[in-house]
């Protein structure tokens, strides 16, 4: 006897529940997604072909802004908490310590430091800031903070970096520099936009690796 043949359907599926979840993962996403701020301190580097990666641990950064105003900031808040209680002993300042941790950078001389603390945060840019004075060798304030710096990183190691805005002019990269040499601060690294060597360069065949010859 043979056997009743079944007839065959064509398979159907419902992607109603799988819109839903898509548009409600879309929707999530949308009310979350957080857009990067602008930078406190805007500054365009020059361009190089260097290869080496900055450090991104214990970092000290003075940067240079088109204007030629200095601004200091670091990484590491416990040796931020040791430079609060430096500057309160030595220089009677009473800053608020939590304060001076917080903040993103420093952009004032000494004397203004807590009425830069006190301005809020989103209000805290660059181009609205005096900076750190460091307009001659009589009034380089920079030279004092890297001592003060320098002293709370005694025995862990500071990777002090500089980062200047390609429009910058000479005289305040030269007052930075003659800061660090007067601290024996002699080694630092530039942070820099980087690029692509040129083409046929040795940087450029160093880059290509070993090639195999062919006997």
């Amino acid at each position: 006897m043979a056997r009743p043949k079944i007839p065959r359907k064509s398979t159907s599926i419902d992607m109603t529940a799988m819109c839903d979840v898509a548009f409600l993962l879309l929707s999530f996403f949308i009310l979350t997604t957080k857009f990067k701020p602008a930078e406190a301190i805007t500054v365009s580097t020059p361009s190089s072909v260097a290869t080496k990666v900055a450090p991104d641990k214990d970092v000290v950064l003075i940067t240079i802004d088109k204007d030629g105003k200095v601004f200091l900031s670091m990484d590491n808040e416990q040796i931020k908490g040791n430079i609060a209680d430096v500057l309160n002993s030595t220089k009677n300042l009473g800053i608020n310590k939590a304060a001076f941790v917080k903040a993103g950078f420093i952009g004032s001389s000494f004397s203004q430091l807590n009425a830069f603390l006190a301005i809020p945060e989103e209000d805290r840019k660059g181009n609205n800031l005096p900076g750190i004075p460091c307009k001659d060798s009589s009034n380089n304030e920079v030279t004092e903070w890297i001592s003060i710096v320098k002293g709370a990183y005694m025995g862990l190691k500071m990777n002090l970096l500089l980062k200047g805005d390609n429009l910058a002019k000479y005289p305040a990269f030269k007052n930075v520099i003659d800061a660090f040499k007067k601290n024996d601060e002699l080694k630092f690294s530039m942070v820099t936009n980087p690029e692509s060597a040129p083409t046929g360069t040795d940087l450029w065949k160093q880059n290509q690796g070993p090639v195999d010859k062919k006997e």
